[in-house]
């Protein structure tokens, strides 16, 4: 096999395209779990207190602490004639998609603080397992299929493209068929609405396999044992840094996207101009990240979007009870999310370089699970944050939509965006000593793009490729 040049590794357009759409069709069944649809639907519909409800997140979260690493360190060592991630993604969508339906349906007997407790829980730990094969099988799958910068960048811009769908798709869920206490014809659509969505996301993940295949060459790389790799990843003084802002903005997307079904329930103001906002703010704030980033750098751009992400939680929790106030702190939202889905992964991937720089590995991987191991026990502590927020304010989850007292919907704005506000201006102030940036990262940027050039020519070499100078 010979070409009278070397060409640019290539992508087919098909492989970018599912990677992505099955992605976003994980992400969203994982948004609508753990950032409101789950919590509200056990605790306002089925009627689980707010205190069992909160005991589940937090007994989950301590799975959650352990389950990513693990899976990450398992699957760079996963040896198939798929590749290392194919085949959970594959092989692990029909339970995931199972476990997902049993949260909606009413299972026989189960009516009690105690069952509803239990079904809660258990589906969630199932459901939590298989999401962890598969998301992080997906969130890697661009380091499998291709070897040049390039060819993975252009995975990413579609990647960028479908995140968008995560954040509209359970808005527009919330906006449109929301149970309502008490409305059995609209709590059994709703129950099997979602039921049916989640097949049709579940035959997007599964079909997705058949259009991307894996470097096979990465199954023989060497790699540290679990435990060293793990310690390795806290050596890593801009991981740990890293894990601040990618800490926060866990807490804050489960946050805000948990609190929106209950702020438009006892909060009087027009959704209409508030979505409008959030939507501009996303889009707007795509297109001004992509086009800051390069004169900016990654480091003051993600330090500013921390900062207007803060402001937009302050300003809703003193003035979200007006809509032009609301309206505005909505559009520093969008703003905010725009950033963390494009500049979170972009300093993720400098600091797994960092991380080759220092060890001569890459192992996504392993990064992939203790990222989560650290961000996923956000989402229970900001479910449980919330919840405990409002009880103390005196929310009553047994009063219809507007019925709440006016300490209970100031619980709400408390709950809501309170602590992402502060967490979020942590993370700007401590920023300021992340040290990938500047000339002397370049330098290291520039050699480690060589290093990966001489890689790529020897694999394609091995493969029978020729090159001619």
């Amino acid at each position: 096999m010979s070409t009278s040049a070397l060409q640019e590794e290539r992508v087919p357009l098909a492989s970018r395209i599912w990677i992505s759409l099955a992605d976003a069709s994980v992400a969203i069944l994982q948004s609508l779990v753990a950032a409101g649809a789950l919590t509200y639907y056990f605790v306002n519909i089925r009627g689980l207190s707010t205190a069992y409800t909160g005991i589940v997140w937090l007994l989950f979260g301590i799975w959650n602490a352990v389950n990513d690493p693990l899976f990450g360190y398992i699957s760079d060592r996963t040896k198939s004639k798929l590749g290392r991630r194919i085949p959970y993604i594959r092989y692990g969508t029909p339970i995931f998609i199972v476990a997902f339906a049993l949260f909606w349906l009413d299972v026989p007997g189960v009516n009690s603080q105690i069952g509803l407790f239990l079904q809660m829980l258990l589906v969630l730990f199932v459901f939590d397992t298989l999401y962890t094969a598969i998301a992080t099988s997906l969130y890697i799958m661009p380091y499998e299929v291709a070897i040049s910068n390039k060819a993975r960048s252009s995975i990413f811009v579609w990647k960028i493209l479908f995140m968008v769908f995560t954040i509209v798709v359970p808005l527009a869920i919330e906006g449109t068929i929301k149970p309502e206490v008490g409305d059995l014809a609209g709590i059994s659509f709703f129950r099997w609405f979602m039921v049916i969505f989640a097949v049709v996301m579940g035959l997007i993940i599964y079909a997705s396999t058949f259009f991307y295949k894996e470097k096979r060459y990465t199954q023989e790389d060497e790699q540290f044992n679990f435990f060293r790799a793990f310690k390795e990843c806290f050596t890593n003084r801009s991981f740990v840094i890293f894990e601040v802002i990618s800490f926060s903005i866990m807490f804050v997307q489960t946050s805000l996207m948990q609190g929106l079904w209950y702020y438009f329930d006892e909060i009087d103001v027009a959704r209409t101009p508030l979505y409008v906002a959030l939507a501009g703010g996303i889009i707007g704030g795509v297109f001004l990240w992509i086009n800051r980033r390069e004169p900016w750098g990654v480091k003051l751009s993600t330090r500013l979007f921390s900062l207007i992400f803060a402001i937009g939680c302050f300003v809703v929790v003193l003035f979200g009870q007006n809509t032009i106030a609301a309206t505005f702190g909505f559009l520093l939202f969008g703003l905010g999310f725009a950033g963390g889905m494009y500049l979170i992964p972009l300093m993720n991937g400098d600091v797994v370089d960092m991380d080759e720089h220092r060890t001569g590995l890459r192992r996504e991987g392993m990064y992939a699970g203790v990222n989560s191991f650290i961000t996923k026990p956000a989402i229970s502590i900001a479910q449980w944050v919330m919840l405990t927020i409002m009880a103390a304010f005196g929310y009553d989850q047994t009063l219809a939509k507007g019925l709440q007292s006016a300490s209970a919907e100031t619980g709400i704005l408390l709950g809501w965006v309170l602590v992402p506000g502060i967490l979020l201006f942590i993370s700007f102030l401590a920023l300021h000593f992340y040290p990938l940036d500047g000339p002397e990262w370049l330098g290291i940027k520039a050699k480690l793009a060589e290093i990966h050039k001489e890689k790529e020519r020897k694999y394609l070499e091995a493969q029978g490729y020729k090159f001619v100078e």
